[in-house]
C-alpha cells in the first residue's frame, strides 16, 4: 500500500532502523538480510531526500530530519496496530489475548500473583507476559514492546497516561537469631549495622536507596542484590539488616525466620503507579485489566507500621497524594 508515493512497508523498517541505530540489528529485527535492509535504507533515502543514518567512524548516527521522525512514524505504527486489534467489546470469558507487563518481583509477589489467580478464574484464554527490570523502562512503553508497566511514580513517563494503584511503606527485616537488635532499632543501631539491598544498575535504583542517599544517610552495604524477593537470604543466620516494602515483608515473613521492626527513619509513603501505552486508552480488554489491578490494590491496602521519627529531612516531608489520573 503506498501514500503520497510512499509505501508503507517501509515504516516498519524505518521504525527498525531509528531505534536500533545499526543496519545489523534492524535486519534481525526485520528478519531480513543486512543487504536487503540497506537497500531498504536506500529507498527510505531516496523518499525522504535525506541520509537518514550517517556512518561516523564506527557508529550510525541519525539526521536531524531522522531524529524529527522517531515519535510520528511511532505513533502511527502503534495507532494502526492498535486500530487493527482493539475489538469493540471484550468478554473475559472467552478472550484470548495476552498482556505483556512490566513489574519488578516486588509487584509480582505481591499483586500479580493474585492478578494470575483471577485470570485463570475469570478468563482462561488470556496469558501474562512479564517482563523483568530494564534500564528503559518508559522506552519500551512507548515503542509498544509492553503495554502496562508497575514502578514508583519517579520512573513514569510525562508522555503517557498514568494511574495510582497503591501506597506503601518500608520496614526493617532481620534474622529471628540477630542478637544485636532487640523490638525497637535506634539511628545509631541502623546504621552500625551491615545492610542488604537491592540495586537494578546505574538509572534505576530502589527508593530507599535513593531516599537515603538524598537525605545524607552513607549505609555500609554488605550485599546488593537484583531483586527484591532475595533479601532475607542474605539476612539469615547473620546480623544483616534490610529495609524493604512492608507488604512483602510481611508475606515473606511466613515463609523466612525473620523479624519486622519500624525503622527509625521517617520514610516517606511510596506511590506505585501503572502506566499505560496512551493508544490502549480505550482498549476495552485494557480497561478490563487496569480494573482489576486496581480491585486487587484496593483489596489488600498497605498497613504501616508505627515509625519512630528522627529528625526530618526535607526530603522526607511529603504529603500523601489521593488516587489521581493523570491523562496524556
Amino acid at each position: 500500500m503506498r501514500f503520497n508515493r510512499l509505501d508503507l512497508n517501509l515504516l516498519v523498517a524505518l521504525d527498525a532502523l531509528l531505534s536500533e541505530k545499526s543496519i545489523t540489528r534492524a535486519s534481525r529485527r526485520l528478519n531480513l538480510s543486512q543487504s536487503a535492509t540497506s537497500g531498504v535504507l536506500a529507498r527510505l533515502r531516496d523518499y525522504f531526500r535525506d541520509d537518514l543514518l550517517v556512518q561516523v567512524g564506527r557508529n550510525l548516527i541519525l539526521t536531524p530530519l531522522a531524529v524529527s521522525l522517531i515519535e510520528p512514524v511511532r505513533d502511527v505504527l502503534l495507532q494502526i496496530q492498535r486500530t487493527i486489534e482493539i475489538k469493540p467489546e471484550f468478554d473475559p470469558a472467552t478472550a484470548t489475548r495476552e498482556f505483556r507487563l512490566f513489574a519488578s518481583d516486588f509487584v509480582s509477589t505481591v499483586l500479580l500473583g493474585e492478578l494470575g489467580r483471577r485470570i485463570a478464574a475469570e478468563a482462561p484464554g488470556v496469558s501474562i507476559d512479564i517482563s523483568p527490570t530494564t534500564s528503559t523502562p518508559a522506552e519500551q512503553l512507548e515503542r509498544g514492546e509492553v503495554e502496562l508497566m508497575i514502578l514508583p511514580r519517579k520512573y513514569m513517563s510525562e508522555s503517557q497516561p498514568t494511574e495510582l494503584l497503591f501506597e506503601e511503606t518500608y520496614t526493617c527485616i532481620v534474622w529471628t537469631g540477630n542478637t544485636l537488635v532487640g523490638d525497637t532499632l535506634s539511628l545509631d543501631q541502623y546504621m552500625a549495622l551491615g545492610h542488604v539491598s537491592s540495586r537494578f544498575g546505574t538509572s534505576l535504583t530502589s527508593f530507599e536507596e535513593h531516599f537515603l542517599k538524598d537525605s545524607g544517610y552513607d549505609r555500609r552495604i554488605e550485599i546488593s542484590t537484583t531483586n527484591f524477593t532475595s533479601l532475607p537470604h542474605f539476612v539469615i543466620g547473620t546480623n544483616r539488616i534490610a529495609t524493604m516494602h512492608t507488604r512483602l515483608a510481611r508475606m515473606l515473613a511466613c515463609y523466612y525466620p525473620i523479624r519486622l521492626i519500624a525503622p527509625p527513619i521517617a520514610f516517606p509513603k511510596l506511590e506505585m503507579c501503572m502506566q499505560w501505552n496512551r493508544f490502549l486508552d480505550h482498549d476495552p480488554s485494557h480497561i478490563w485489566l487496569r480494573k482489576m489491578l486496581l480491585e486487587i490494590a484496593d483489596a489488600e491496602p498497605a498497613r504501616t507500621l508505627s515509625t519512630p521519627m528522627v529528625a526530618a529531612a526535607p526530603a522526607g516531608q511529603v504529603l500523601p497524594l489521593a488516587r489521581e489520573r493523570k491523562s496524556a
